[in-house]
């Protein structure tokens, strides 16, 4: 697929203001998929693509929260591991399975979420109480997230970051910079499963890659920088708009 310098340009500011929102809240597959669409890819393509630029958007974001000590990967190699694990698992199921059943389920759960989120302005705001011990959470908790995002995906981040705040006691801020490390890893084992059984359009994908790591990097900077106020209204906002979406798509 050729791409010129107008396209090139405009899926590199869309991945940037995708990278961005997908940092603070999850949900930028919902502005990268369809502008990739837009410009010709195929939608087996256009998934398989997402999962490139995708990837090195969380694993930006990663990199920096790693870098200003908001995680660490020793405590939370278990958690990714079997988070790699259920997306593949995942990724695997979706070929075997229909998933329309899911796809009519998920906008209520996340306008429920979105709902939750608004209802609750202390939520996240500092650390709770802890339900659920993270090896328990690595083991238990994990690998469902990761199954989620491989076998269906969106929302995943929402709900990568309902769990730490909910049973792992964690704020929004640190809840935050713990779901792209689980995100990064789950689009990682996405990844690879492309590279082998699907077709990626590199061209599109190495220009979006460009633009998630400056907008990947701007949205950890706002994470840290202004954390659970910032952070709760866009996963509320970002939680809607996605639910109106896969409503009015599966119309």
């Amino acid at each position: 697929m050729e791409v010129s310098f107008a396209v090139a340009a405009l899926l590199f500011a869309v991945a940037a203001i995708a990278g961005c929102i997908d940092t603070l809240a999850g949900g930028g597959g919902l502005i990268a998929l369809p502008a990739m669409l837009m410009v010709g890819v195929p939608p087996a393509a256009a998934i398989a693509t997402n999962k490139l630029q995708g990837s090195g958007g969380t694993l930006t974001a990663s990199l920096y929260f790693l870098r200003q000590g908001a995680i660490r990967l020793r405590p939370n190699r278990w958690a990714m591991l079997m988070t790699f694990i259920g997306s593949v698992v995942g990724g695997w199921l979706v070929l075997k399975l229909n998933a329309t059943t899911l796809a009519q389920i998920i906008p209520f759960l996340l306008m429920g979420l979105g709902g939750y989120f608004a209802l609750s302005p202390k939520l996240g705001t500092v650390d709770s109480q802890q339900r659920l011990s993270y090896g328990k959470f690595s083991v238990g908790v994990a690998p469902l997230l990761g199954f989620y995002d491989g076998f269906f995906g969106p929302g995943a981040g929402m709900f990568m970051a309902l769990a730490f705040v909910s049973l792992c006691g964690y704020n929004l801020t640190k809840a935050t910079a713990h779901t792209k490390l689980l995100n990064c890893t789950s689009n990682v084992a996405a990844l690879l499963y492309f590279l082998l059984f699907g077709q990626i359009y590199w061209l599109v994908g190495l220009t979006m890659l460009c633009g998630q790591f400056l907008g990947s990097y701007v949205g950890a900077q706002l994470v840290v920088a202004r954390g659970a106020s910032l952070i709760r209204p866009i996963i509320t906002l970002v939680c809607f708009v996605m639910a109106i979406k896969l409503l009015w798509d599966a119309n």
